[in-house]
């Protein structure tokens, strides 16, 4: 009988520091813990964090007022309209410049999980075109990014899309940032933004 208090006490303690390194980055309510760059429009409704192209059509981000280095991240997004958007991984702003990379959140046929590097290099990798599939426009989609060190992965709704290794991102530090593509039209749902950190 103790043996099984000591394993059932042993197990709860693997289960709460599991959860420890879990945080929620979107509260469902505000945008704490978020800093607004640029004019477009970012707001709460309905429990869902909205992205908006604002009167200016200019490029926005909601970036992470904490950096984070190695981390796995799960969300889920929602396009309507154009739903040119992404996540930023170890990204910084200045202005509505950014320097960091991208995972691509876009249409159907623009390459939805692949990295792109900002006012850099341009695109590091894409996915495969037959992976595009796994895209549900209009519909709620899960994206999974793990950052480790120099490598990333991203993944649709349980697909890998892309699996790259690239130094200069092993050396990169920032936040994670959202983001509203310039040419207007744009609006895309978030929710379910956890994190964990590795």
């Amino acid at each position: 009988m103790k043996k099984v208090l000591i394993l059932g006490l042993l197990l709860l303690v693997a289960q709460a520091s599991i959860a420890q390194k879990k945080k929620k980055l979107f509260n469902g309510k505000d945008l704490s813990g978020w800093v607004i760059y640029g004019t477009e429009k970012w707001y709460v409704e309905d429990g869902l964090l909205i992205s908006e192209s604002g009167p200016d059509k200019g490029y926005g981000y909601l970036g992470t007022e904490e950096n984070f280095d190695d981390f796995e991240i799960n969300l889920q997004f929602k396009q309507e309209a154009n739903g040119n958007s992404g996540v930023f991984i170890r990204s910084t702003v200045d202005g509505t410049k950014v320097s960091g990379w991208q995972v691509e959140v876009a249409p159907p046929g623009n390459d939805t999980g692949g990295i792109y590097e900002s006012y850099g290099r341009g695109w590091l990798v894409k996915p495969e075109p037959e992976k595009d599939k796994a895209l549900k426009f209009g519909e709620w989609n899960k994206m999974k990014i793990v950052v480790k060190g120099d490598n990333v992965t991203s993944y649709l709704n349980g697909v890998e899309m892309v699996n790259f290794t690239d130094a200069k991102i092993g050396e990169g530090k920032g936040g994670i940032l959202l983001q509203i593509h310039d040419g207007g039209g744009i609006k895309v749902y978030w929710r379910k933004i956890v994190l964990k950190k590795l």
